[in-house]
């Protein structure tokens, strides 16, 4: 992570010149906020999008995602494609189909080999250098000669998991996260300053997929969709642990790419390897990233104007031929399914895993979309890109299945600017204002892609305004403003005897 640190200061440098404008005075904005370390300032927790938290395999500790040289898991041999993929079993549900492929960080930077010279792509080196690494400062800025953060922190935190599987279980996973890091901080915050049973809420950055997994545990909490397809009580139960959530680049409605992916296969660029439709099609996650029907996606290659509305459904992924069940993937699910001789029974167990897939997501979906206000206390920010032509509307040859794009829209060149709005007048009625069922505190569009809106100055300056100087929401002021003040003359008093306890 050393390696990461000069990355940012040069990229904003870059970025500035590229857009004839100037980049803030980062440290003289935000020195003196950034050295406070009172405990009543919130820990962050820096939750990454799809591809973004590094997989290892806990048997043998072989990398499966997040290099690409040395003994790492080559989608091309069938060892590979197992690690990969996720199993698949008929009469299984898809929390059971385990294997033992773990989390294991979130990815700052991509290895890679080309021509036997190894090749870095950043990932999320800059919102890692903005949040800082281990501790709620920015250590890489500071070595930058911009941020100082003074010394260590402690309440910096990057939730890593396993973006292959079912969003729901990661929202689970982040439950339990979140009590581990709240009992942490709350031992560290008694022992440095002397205070029993500190609150402990929790400001959350979440890009992409992982704002989905966010926007999931704050309405439901840990609760787990119901069998019978229904949904769950909405409680807000994980609202009770979070103040902020700052939303970039969510999906919120879906994304045509994902279609795309899950029927094409993904090609992540010359020097990486091709990963198969049928290998990306066992994942639950990129099903829960589709958009929605009602949005008008998908359309018919012989009249355009006819609305294609049930890509959610195993049957037309069946008759279609689409991803993992389509009978040109039958040598990669020899692969996959190394036990089983039959192609007949290869298609009608993979066939079974779409159908389980395209049910949950269609649950996911259902109670996300669910309108509702957000708590007192819980605040909802947007950080999206508008600017960038994004696949919007596909067409698909209704006898052979193939996908092409027919329109584009604004966006990132990822996700849509409506996609990220949760705007419900896709595909519908227009009217001037906005409509969705999400409640945004404050929105904020730039001109970036994707994963480059990270590194945009626009970004870094109003990230660090709204962790480090932004008045907290009023329902927090109005239960803490006691305490805090309390607290901040026992932090005084232990600066004056002893001042190592005041870091």
């Amino acid at each position: 992570m050393l390696r990461v640190a000069g990355l940012l200061l040069p990229a904003l440098l870059a970025s500035a010149c590229s857009t004839d404008s100037r980049v803030p005075d980062l440290g003289g904005l935000y020195n003196r906020a950034a050295q406070d370390h009172s405990p009543t300032r919130n820990p962050v927790i820096l939750i990454p999008g799809i591809l973004g938290s590094r997989l290892r395999d806990g048997g043998s500790g072989r990398t499966v995602w997040g290099a690409f040289d040395g003994d790492y898991a080559d989608p091309k041999t069938p060892e590979g494609a197992r690690l990969v993929s996720l199993p698949m079993r008929e009469g299984v549900s898809l929390a059971e189909l385990r294997d033992a492929v773990v989390p294991d960080g979130v990815l700052d930077r991509v290895r890679a080999r080309f021509l036997g010279l190894p090749v870095g792509m950043s990932a999320y080196a800059y919102i890692l250098a903005v949040l800082g690494v281990g501790g709620y400062r920015d250590e890489l800025l500071g070595r930058s000669g911009a941020v100082d953060y003074g010394e260590d922190h402690y309440t910096c935190f990057q939730f890593d998991y396993d973006w292959r599987r079912d969003l729901v279980e990661s929202a689970k996973r982040l439950d339990e996260f979140l009590a581990r890091k709240r009992a942490y901080v709350r031992s560290e915050v008694s022992r440095r300053f002397g205070l029993a049973d500190p609150e402990v809420r929790f400001d959350v950055v979440a890009h992409s997929m992982g704002a989905l997994v966010l926007r999931y545990y704050l309405r439901y909490g840990a609760a787990d969709l119901p069998a019978d397809g229904t949904m769950p009580p909405l409680t807000w139960a994980g609202a009770r642990s979070i103040d902020r959530a700052i939303l970039v680049a969510p999906p919120n409605a879906g994304s045509p790419l994902a279609l795309l992916k899950l029927v094409r296969g993904e090609d992540l660029g010359p020097v990486l390897p091709f990963y198969e439709p049928a290998l990306l099609g066992t994942m639950p996650s990129l099903y829960e990233l589709l958009p929605r029907p009602r949005h008008g996606a998908l359309v018919s290659a012989s009249d355009p104007t006819r609305r294609i509305e049930d890509f959610l459904s195993a049957e037309r992924w069946e008759r279609l031929g689409w991803g993992l069940v389509s009978p040109r993937q039958d040598r990669v699910l020899r692969m996959l399914l190394p036990g089983v001789p039959d192609s007949r029974d290869r298609r009608r167990i993979a066939l079974d895993h779409v159908r389980k897939c395209l049910a949950r997501a269609r649950q996911f979906a259902e109670a996300l979309d669910v309108p509702a206000s957000p708590p007192e206390g819980l605040d909802l920010y947007l950080i999206a890109g508008d600017a960038e032509p994004t696949d919007a509307v596909l067409s698909a040859d209704e006898r052979g299945g193939t996908l092409r794009v027919v329109r584009s829209g604004p966006g990132d060149g990822v996700v849509l600017r409506s996609s990220a709005l949760a705007d419900d007048r896709t595909g519908g009625a227009w009217t001037p204002t906005l409509v969705t069922g999400l409640h945004w505190k404050q929105v904020i569009f730039l001109p970036a892609t994707h994963l480059r809106l990270t590194s945009h100055p626009a970004f870094v300056d109003n990230l660090l305004y709204l962790l480090l100087e932004d008045p907290r929401p009023k329902a927090r002021r109005g239960r803490t403003r006691t305490a805090t003040a309390r607290t901040r003359r026992r932090v005084a008093r232990a600066a004056d005897s002893d001042p190592s306890r005041a870091r």
